[in-house]
């Protein structure tokens, strides 16, 4: 494999995991929203943004194997932050 090959694969790692991260923020998020968890909701919203400032300009021109990643990430992400939310209220 070359350096070329592997840049890719990790790059498109780091697509998959910053993706899983702001998903899970997502999750928690709208938990926090939907229980009045106002100062929770605020930092994990700030959060969430400046995820998606990390993500935009990736995903934007890259290719379908960018968004298949990124969306895969997402849905664990999806996952995780349900998993996590339980965890930390319930």
């Amino acid at each position: 494999m070359d350096t070329m090959d592997k840049d890719r694969i990790k790059s498109l790692i780091k697509l998959f995991f910053t993706g899983y991260v702001q998903i899970i923020l997502i999750a928690v998020n709208t938990w926090q929203i939907t229980h009045d968890k106002w100062v929770g909701a605020a930092l994990v919203s700030f959060a969430i943004n400046f995820v998606w400032t990390l993500n935009v300009k990736k995903i934007a021109f890259g290719g379908w194997p960018e968004r298949i990643i990124y969306a895969l990430g997402g849905s664990l992400g999806c996952l995780s932050g349900l998993f996590i939310t339980k965890l930390i209220y319930e």
